[in-house]
């Protein structure tokens, strides 16, 4: 295991995955329309922050953490306006399923998560026996965060959580985060100097948030410490421990790539909608080598994330737990798929690949206001094609007569605009 404890990097993480569209719990957060209860700190460019801080110094000892390290973690900690600029700047960008999954699911990612498996075969077994998760989606999500813990961000995470958590936008949240972020270095598992991380506060080579590092963090080196920086045993374990809260099902799949028939019922393509594999086989759905799939009952949902002329994946019970760590649908499919890659999977079938059209974020950004008119609810304007929009485009497409295949097109922006 001592070939697993990573020194602390001070290079600036690159944009991963993360770094792209951030944790699921973080990205819902940063892009929740803002409250009319949280204008107050709107536009101050610190002032107050000060007096703010000395009424939570009060109220963090109140909780119970200790008055030495409420002094050491906060006395002299300014305003950062440049992280409030990059809150109000943040961008998550409305890649395709092809454009993102090409360049995540990278072949050194397969390699290099292939070799952490092969390397330490007794800590990953070690792992899956204790919380049922295997080391394929473990090295998923490790690189596609942090590229196994070599990027990590270098900003004082105390003084980010903080300014976040003065400032308007998400300042429950961030209160939260901060308070988590001081009991972590109460009980000793990190310094302020250690605690360092990217411009939202993620900790670690899974870019947990300091509540989820408090929670479902596990001292899996027998050290004393739960150290999600310095130590891949704790920070692979702990993924695994959040990831058994997320509901992952012990010995069971999460994604396949499968074909399908040309006469196939294309509205039932869609994450909620749950047939027994059984059904599916029996629709004409079998594996992507061709051989049948088992008879039985397991639920699973048929997912085209680029229509019917794309590639198909069937998506069991334990990919509900790659869209709560990400509620990207996106990100969720890539690190899913990259798991089976690692798992030995081969690359998918691109059908008619870069013949399929993309939809442009302006366009997407005027589907949803289309949608919207005629009734859905697709959250936020922001060109993302998320669940709800998905769910929206396969409802038009039913009601216009297209193939309801819950992928987005010029054809239905057209039809929708002319009014039909």
């Amino acid at each position: 295991m001592a070939g697993l404890t990573l020194p602390l990097r001070t290079a600036t993480r690159r944009i991963t995955a993360s770094g792209l569209l951030m944790a699921g719990a973080l990205a819902a957060a940063l892009l929740a329309p803002l409250p009319a209860s949280a204008q107050q700190n709107c536009g101050n460019n610190g002032a107050g922050f000060d007096q703010w801080l000395a009424g939570f110094k009060q109220e963090a000892v109140a909780q119970g953490v200790s008055p030495r390290t409420v002094s050491t973690a906060l006395n002299g900690v300014s305003y950062a306006p440049d992280i409030v600029g990059t809150d109000r700047g943040q961008k998550v960008f409305g890649q395709s399923f092809f454009q993102f999954s090409d360049r995540m699911v990278a072949n050194y990612r397969i390699q290099q998560g292939r070799q952490h498996i092969q390397k330490n075969p007794e800590l990953f077994a070690r792992i899956e026996q204790t919380f049922g998760v295997p080391g394929a989606v473990l090295v998923a999500f490790w690189g596609l965060e942090t590229d196994f813990g070599a990027f990590m961000g270098d900003k004082s995470t105390i003084r980010s959580v903080a300014t976040l958590a003065w400032d308007c936008r998400r300042a429950e949240m961030f209160r939260t985060q901060l308070m988590a972020a001081l009991k972590i270095i109460d009980r000793g598992d990190l310094t302020v100097q250690t605690m360092r991380g990217p411009w939202a506060g993620e900790l670690g080579q899974f870019q947990f948030l300091p509540d989820h590092y408090l929670n479902y963090g596990v001292d899996f080196d027998g050290d004393g410490h739960i150290n999600l920086i310095r130590s891949a045993p704790d920070a692979l374990a702990s993924a695994a421990n959040y990831l058994r809260s997320l509901g992952w099902k012990p010995g069971q799949p999460w994604l396949e790539e499968v074909r399908v028939p040309a006469n196939m019922p294309w509205e039932q393509a869609d994450l909620s909608i749950k047939h027994p594999r059984a059904q599916w086989a029996k629709a004409g759905v079998v594996r992507a080598g061709g051989g049948q799939l088992p008879a039985d009952q397991l639920p699973a949902s048929l997912l085209l994330p680029m229509g019917r002329f794309g590639p198909a994946f069937l998506v069991y019970p334990n990919f509900d737990a790659f869209t709560e760590w990400n509620n990207s649908l996106v990100y969720a499919t890539s690190a899913a798929y990259l798991a089976a890659r690692v798992a030995g999977a081969g690359p998918f079938n691109r059908g008619q690949g870069d013949k399929i059209p993309v939809l442009s974020m302006a366009q997407v950004q005027e589907l949803q206001r289309l949608l919207n008119a005629r009734g859905h609810h697709v959250g936020r304007i922001d060109g993302i094609v998320g669940a709800a929009t998905r769910q929206a485009v396969r409802t038009e497409q039913m009601r216009l007569g297209l193939p309801a295949d819950s992928y987005p097109t010029a054809e239905l922006v057209a039809a929708l605009r002319a009014g039909r």
